[in-house]
């Protein structure tokens, strides 16, 4: 036979793009158009209703960036449609290659109810499933015109505040028309074996069986009639659809879903409306496909509906009720997990998981965080500690360098915690459900003979509209189809519980899931991180003072709904592309904002509960929030501080430069402002490796390939200027306990000012960096060159800390050239050691080099700061404030210590005198990480511990109040079996024993507490 296979397929490419399709709606019919331009803001659908609208026509420009225009659409169905469905087409100018990121629209009705959403693959509205004919149609439009921001150049319409009026969109198409059953059935028969006979090899005669099967189709077809030959045409490839599935054929979990970035290349404002738009889509499929599940993350974008779009939340709770809407993930919003501090992951997990139980009575167990940029190996503890069982991402299939070796497989966290995790084959989460992403996931599945099974999330994500009946269509088709992976809509509930069940004993990764990717989001933004690590600090101070102030002052009441709200405004800018920089202009300019109120707020919150602590007096009292002593003042207490007996030195020398010493080290601050050697009195060694210098700034250029906010490729190392020139290099006015050396450089279009302190009795060197940054592509580093044979290093992460190789021996090692770390870095070789701390910063590269001399020098640097022109064209342009710090002769738990007394600065009040801690723990290896008030409103005093150093632990926790019982809970603060929590003894103290890196959550009940409960049970 000969070999015409290119002549049929083109034959089937071109019949279906230029007859079969435009068949699938007939005899359009203009509707009658009419706008308003709402102006500025959103508006309530009640205001659009009664707005004068003026005449409109298709082929008229609408829409400046950002702004919302309405259309009213009016018509009538022709008496000659009675008997046939009927739709309104209603294009807004719509660019199908960019489903999500152009206009969007949202449909209501005269009453003001919502219809459903307006996207590129979803332009139409059923008006009718049967037409009677004269049926009145009237539709209100809600037009968002927001900006196409997706071609990576630098623009100025990121920020309504710098964007262009110029209308950006053309109206393609407003017409009522006949919709063809038949004819669309028909396209989704060809458009499934077409897609699938593409991926057949061409040796297997499955394809040719699909080829000729729709040639026939084809031949039966009579393209002068297509809507009257559709079902003769459909006929011809029955049996090709018929033909079942292989035995051993992949098996896929097709589960809907919408990816929508919380905020990304649009604001939050317009996240509100993306999500009414895409909830109103789903909920009109279910409607008409009472097999459709969808799966939504982020209890934010729910509560968003609940506030903004009250009689759709109704909408939505019937769906879950009736198990087609299924919320998944049990988190506040899809966050960053890299930089996200301890405190915080745990409170995504309390404030989503605590929506999702009050609005729907539902605890999710599968965790779904697809789209963030490496995940923290913290997390499977806090997984489990939620109360969920299963992970699913899907990021990591962006990973530059190393593809990763399982797609089915148990992950553990630092502690040892395993959770069983899933890592789509599909490689996508916005699929379409068509042949080549099924095949693919087929072939790329990683676990064949051992597992059977992967999930697909199927829908246009970021307001592209969700999933499509087109999609749902190809999922029927392939449920059981020759050459096809076994398609079955379900829950993803379901999925993990057949794909553990078959896979038990599933390989194990240990360890972060580093992304070889958007290494740059460590850094970008500075001001934005800065306010998310601020704020960490500040609502621990805040929980902490007025916990205390609660149990101990008579009158004083927790602001338990302030912190609560507070705590969700910081969770959300923790969503995984506003913390790591890589939104626009205008989400980091409204942070910036949120972070000052919230910083205002908390600030008032802890300065009424400190006040009412201290008391009346002239004391001046130091409020020590930190979970270690600080100069004699107790953690989590307030007193006069100790002096310090040791007094700072200061020689200058001859070259414009100072030697600082405290007794415990000695610095030598050079004519240049660099720190050419940092001796450790204590160890009598030299921490500086010889002939380099510390606290050493480097500017290097950064261009990457693509991902300008996101990503740090590794040539940008191949240039680099050290900045050495200084314009003055000064010596503040000494004081015995400090002395401070000022050192003033000027680079390019910048300045900076560093105050370089030296304090009795510590062994650090103080920096803190004002840098008023007018580079473009550049970053800058801070590096600090340490004389130590390290060959690893120490991260702080989430509950502990991570080790990660200095050197490069494998591919693995060598794409870790950029780390992330929270607090602290820490370095050692046996029995001396080295760190740097931070109070905002969280990029970092480590690199080692072997001397002529035989030393190894192991280098720590600080990525303070960046300038990608895109998605913000100006980002961190500006004067920028931070603080580090070089600890010399410094031990992990050192680390640990300073590290949290860098970002949880001292506060004086003046008072009646010292106010003891509520909870005291002792030892250095378990650190009280949140003290604070019950959720519930009991009472009850919640703590939170973690062993900080990686080995076991033994503690005794005291509470400074009467306790009548304890008990170890979950992060949702429910009651679990004893592990660490060994007894509450008479004098109150707890006993614990903790495992390296255990996080342990205490609930101390009080007895008044325990009175009430009583009394309610006796009432009862």
């Amino acid at each position: 036979m000969h070999d015409d296979r290119s002549i049929v397929e083109h034959r089937v490419r071109r019949v279906l793009a230029e007859r079969i399709r435009p068949s699938v709606r007939s005899d359009p019919l203009p509707l009658t158009v009419e706008r308003w331009e709402a102006g500025g803001e959103p508006v309530p659908v009640a205001a659009a209703l009664m707005a004068r609208y003026r005449p409109a026509a298709a082929g008229e420009v609408w829409g400046p960036a950002w702004g919302t225009t309405w259309f009213k659409v009016t018509g009538a169905v022709p008496t000659a449609w009675a008997g046939h469905a009927v739709e309104a087409v209603l294009d807004l100018g719509f660019d199908r290659m960019m489903p999500g990121f152009q206009c969007e629209g949202l449909v209501h009705r005269a009453d003001g109810s919502e219809v459903k959403a307006l996207n590129p693959y979803n332009d139409w509205i059923r008006v009718t499933d049967r037409a009677a004919g004269g049926e009145r149609v009237e539709y209100y439009v809600e037009a968002a015109s927001n900006p196409v921001l997706v071609e990576h150049r630098p623009s100025r319409q990121g920020d309504r505040l710098t964007a262009s009026e110029e209308p950006l969109y053309r109206l393609a198409r407003m017409d009522l028309a006949v919709f063809q059953p038949q004819v669309w059935e028909l396209v989704q028969d060809i458009e499934v074996l077409h897609g699938l006979m593409g991926e057949l090899s061409g040796d297997d005669a499955r394809r040719y069986e699909i080829l000729r099967a729709l040639e026939r189709s084809l031949d039966v077809l009579d393209l002068t009639d297509v809507a009257g030959t559709a079902p003769a045409a459909r006929a011809a490839l029955e049996p090709a659809l018929a033909a079942p599935a292989r035995a051993s054929a992949h098996r896929i979990s097709a589960v809907g879903h919408a990816h929508i970035d919380s905020a990304w290349l649009w604001p939050l404002r317009e996240t509100v409306r993306k999500v009414a738009r895409t909830c109103s889509n789903v909920l009109n499929l279910m409607d008409e496909h009472p097999e459709f599940v969808f799966a939504m993350s982020q209890a934010q974008q729910l509560d968003w509906i609940k506030q903004h779009r009250p009689e759709l939340f109704e909408r939505v709770k019937k769906k879950v009720a009736a198990g087609q809407f299924v919320p998944v993930g049990g988190m506040w919003v899809e966050s960053d997990t890299n930089m996200v501090g301890s405190e915080a992951m745990v409170r995504q997990f309390l404030y989503g998981k605590k929506f999702f139980l009050e609005e729907f009575g539902i605890d999710t167990r599968e965790v779904w965080l697809p789209d963030s940029f490496g995940y923290t190996a913290a997390l499977p503890q806090i997984v489990k500690l939620s109360g969920a069982c299963w992970f699913l991402t899907q990021k990591i299939s962006w990973s530059q360098v190393n593809a990763f070796p399982h797609h089915s497989f148990w992950w553990e966290g630092i502690d040892g915690t395993r959770v069983f995790t899933h890592f789509p084959p599909v490689d996508t989460y916005n699929s379409d459900l068509g042949g080549n992403q099924l095949a693919h996931a087929a072939s790329n599945y990683r676990e064949k003979g051992r597992g059977s099974r992967s999930l697909v999330p199927f829908g246009w994500g970021d307001g592209g509209g969700g999933p499509t009946r087109e999609m749902l269509a190809r999922a029927r088709r392939q449920r059981n189809l020759e050459g096809s992976p076994r398609v079955e809509v379900e829950r993803p509930a379901r999925f993990f519980e057949k794909a553990q069940e078959e896979y038990p004993q599933a390989p194990v990764w240990a360890g972060e899931l580093y992304l070889e990717l958007h290494r740059g989001t460590y850094t970008s933004q500075a001001k934005t991180k800065q306010g998310n690590r601020r704020s960490e600090s500040l609502l621990r101070e805040a929980e902490l003072w007025s916990a205390t102030a609660a149990v101990r002052v008579a009158g004083f009441t927790y602001p338990q709904q302030e912190l609560e709200g507070i705590w969700k405004t910081v969770l959300l800018h923790q969503f995984h592309d506003i913390l790591p920089g890589s939104s626009i202009a205008w989400v980091h300019r409204e942070a910036r904002e949120t972070y000052g109120r919230v910083e205002r707020e908390l600030r008032a919150i802890t300065e009424a509960a400190q006040r009412a602590l201290a008391g009346q007096g002239v004391a001046e009292l130091v409020f020590n929030c930190a979970p270690h002593e600080r100069r004699g003042v107790p953690a989590g207490g307030a007193a006069v501080p100790r002096a310090v007996a040791e007094a700072v030195t200061v020689v200058r020398r001859s070259d414009g430069g100072f030697l600082l010493g405290n007794g415990r080290l000695s610095v030598v601050i050079d004519g240049r402002g660099l720190v050419v050697s940092a001796y450790d009195l204590d160890a009598e060694r030299e921490s500086i490796a010889p002939g380099a210098a510390a606290n050493l700034l480097q500017l290097h250029p950064d261009f990457p390939n693509m991902w300008d906010a996101w990503d740090l490729d590794e040539f940008y190392r191949h240039r680099v200027t050290d900045l050495t020139e200084v314009d003055s290099v000064e010596l503040l006015s000494p004081r015995d306990e400090s002395a401070t050396v000022r050192v003033c450089r000027s680079f390019g279009a910048s300045r900076v000012v560093q105050r370089l302190t030296l304090r009795a009795g510590r062994k650090a060197v103080e920096v803190h960096t004002e840098i008023d940054w007018r580079e473009t592509e550049k970053i800058l580093k801070v590096a600090f060159p340490v004389d130590v044979k390290a060959e690893r290093s120490a991260s702080e992460t989430q509950f502990g800390h991570v080790f990660r190789a200095t050197h490069t021996n494998t591919s693995w090692e060598a794409a870790k050239f950029e780390i992330c770390a929270h607090r602290w870095i820490h370095l050692e070789e046996t029995g001396w050691g080295a760190a740097v701390v931070n109070d905002s910063t969280y990029g970092h590269d480590v690199t080692r080099d072997v001397r002529p001399d035989g030393g190894q020098t192991t280098t720590v640097r600080l990525s303070l700061l960046r300038a990608p022109r895109y998605p913000d064209p100006e980002t961190d342009q500006g004067v920028h404030a931070l603080s580090y710090a070089f600890l010399p002769g410094a031990s992990v738990a050192d680390a640990v210590r300073e590290g949290h007394g860098i970002n949880l600065p001292e506060r004086v009040l003046h008072g009646a005198g010292p106010v003891d801690p509520l909870v005291t723990v002792d030892g250095e290896a378990v650190v009280v990480e949140a003290v604070k008030m019950a959720e519930d409103g009991s009472g009850d005093v919640v703590v939170r511990v973690y062993e900080s150093l990686g080995g076991r632990a033994r503690a005794v926790l005291t509470p400074g109040f009467a306790v009548a019982a304890a008990e170890e809970c979950d992060v949702l603060e429910r009651s679990l079996p004893a592990d660490a929590v060994c007894g509450l003894a008479a004098d109150g103290s707890l006993a614990l024993e903790l495992r390296p890196f255990q996080i342990v959550t205490v609930r101390l009940r009080r007895p008044d507490h325990l009175e009430v409960l009583s009394s309610s049970a006796t009432e009862g």
